[in-house]
């Protein structure tokens, strides 16, 4: 007994060693946490239970038989964040530079069934330089067995990527089939191939960083949704993050109770919009003023900022939130903003959390870029999961809302279950200078005819009273009781109960 003893500590302190002492100082003096040190940061203290600690690969080509070590590259296991249950697997850079194997990928395949059987989100820490060469097809597979997992998990489980090294090649398509991304600025990277290959197949000369890396990724693809600064605030972010999410499909978000009053006013709401309506004005103001204790957790807020997404909580209730922001690009639907939204509404729908959408906008962008690149079935994104979205969906319309960018932003022909408009709101067509130069063509010539005719469109349609008196709105409210109103409305629907027909799944157009 004591002989296996003595074995099982020499194993569990080889597992622990990783890489050994001289490359955990080389990530170090990277900047990078190890591994271990990252699930540590993680999860609650004590709370980890560690899985496949003895795995070993099993490849025996090009000198590999006498190079192994246990866990293979990869820590995974359950724990708890803040006493809520998550599986994980941190990928440990310093044993084969976290190249996956067929055993590493199995450890990873294993936790994420666990995961889905017992319905609990699965948090992967990646850092990883890619497929372990040596295994050949083997480590291929392997990457198409998680593939798989991911895929079956998506709209079940949450999936969360945080992106703490490299992540190249095949490496990178488990985390864009999970439902978040965050990188860590300077010292992770993502991209399918490359500077090297990239230079020889286009001739471009580009860095890794250039390429791929967290500011590229959160300011130019969208491929990310944050980007912190080191190891550290990553994952004391993502833990405050989690606090937002459900742990599976079939229960309802966490509600965190709060001293924020649900009756709350707030005055200074009742000057936010200028009298001027083409004047910007700043609609995460408006967001901080309405969430309990100002608290908002924005996703993307470098990528498509003419649109703002991200969770707040409304009388203690985890919501999704999607407002149209006016200081960019006037608050227009484009392409990146279309796709940026719909994919969060998507989350929301999958995962119980209401939707809350405040809407400023003045269309769809105009001009043949947008048209070449497709915004016709872009834009039909939003609007198809809008539609398809079945959660408690509560609209505020707080200055225009013109033409199919009205119906799109969750208005009450998609199924909107309350929505309000501010009382300068304006629900129309178009714009009221646009509109009676089309209306009354054979007056331009005659400047103050025309200026006649739009006070008089303006008087007439530039008001939510016309869609008030159709029932397309069910409230005409002040902006400074728009937290109570929004708090009372999510309290009736926290029951809501709306199926889709049976379907095997729609087809969104991608």
């Amino acid at each position: 007994m004591h002989d296996i003893n003595e074995q099982l500590e020499k194993k569990r302190t080889a597992a622990r060693q990783g890489g050994g002492v001289r490359r955990i100082e080389a990530q170090h003096a990277k900047g990078k946490l190890t591994a271990r040190e990252r699930l540590e940061l993680l999860l609650d203290e004590g709370s980890f239970e560690e899985w496949d600690m003895f795995v070993e690969h099993r490849c025996a080509d090009f000198g590999m038989a006498d190079n192994k070590i246990p866990g293979d590259g990869v820590v995974t296991g359950y724990g708890m964040i803040n006493g809520r249950l998550v599986f994980v697997f941190s990928q440990d850079f310093t044993v084969f530079g976290g190249a996956l194997s067929e055993a590493h990928a199995e450890k990873i395949c294993k936790v994420m069934d666990q995961a889905m059987k017992v319905g609990a989100p699965v948090i992967g820490l990646n850092d990883s330089g890619g497929a372990r060469i040596q295994e050949g097809v083997a480590s291929l597979g392997g990457y198409a067995d998680v593939f798989q997992r991911n895929v079956m998990a998506s709209g079940v489980i949450p999936q969360i990527s945080l992106i703490m090294g490299p992540c190249a090649g095949g490496a990178v398509y488990s985390p864009a089939m999970t439902d978040f991304i965050f990188m860590v600025k300077d010292s992770s990277y993502m991209f399918v191939t490359g500077p090297e290959v990239v230079k020889t197949v286009t001739h471009e000369e580009v860095t890794a960083e250039e390429l791929g890396g967290a500011t590229t990724h959160t300011t130019k693809s969208g491929v990310a949704d944050l980007a912190f600064e080191n190891d550290v605030e990553a994952i004391l972010m993502l833990r405050r993050f989690f606090n937002y999410l459900p742990l599976n499909n079939r229960e309802k978000p966490p509600v965190r109770p709060s001293g924020d009053p649900a009756e709350r006013l707030d005055f200074s709401l009742d000057t936010l919009v200028p009298d001027h309506p083409n004047k910007p004005y700043d609609i995460k103001e408006l967001i901080l003023k309405v969430v309990d204790d100002g608290d908002f957790f924005e996703l993307q807020p470098e990528s498509a900022k003419n649109i703002v997404i991200g969770f707040g909580r409304l009388d203690g209730q985890s919501v999704g939130i999607v407002a149209n922001n006016p200081q960019v690009l006037a608050g227009c639907l484009d392409i990146k903003s279309s796709i940026k939204a719909a994919r969060f509404v998507r989350f929301c729908d999958a995962f119980n959390i209401p939707v809350v959408t405040f809407v400023d906008v003045p269309g769809f962008m105009p001009g043949t870029s947008q048209e070449y690149g497709g915004i016709i079935k872009h834009g039909a994104k939003l609007l198809y999961a809008y539609a398809e979205c079945t959660v408690p969906k509560v609209t505020v319309i707080t200055r225009k809302a013109y033409g199919g960018a009205y119906d799109v932003m969750s208005s009450k022909h998609l199924r909107g279950d309350v929505n309000f408009a501010w009382p300068n709101a304006e629900i129309a067509v178009m714009g009221a200078k646009g509109a009676v130069e089309i209306i009354f063509r054979e007056d331009k010539g005659d400047p103050d005819k025309l200026s006649r005719r739009e006070a008089e469109y303006k008087a007439r349609f530039a008001n939510p009273f016309v869609a008030g008196a159709r029932g397309f709105i069910d409230d005409v409210i002040q902006p400074h009781e728009t937290r109570k109103r929004l708090c009372r409305s999510l309290a009736m629907l926290r029951d809501k109960k709306l199926d889709n027909p049976w379907r095997k799944h729609g087809n969104i157009p991608l």
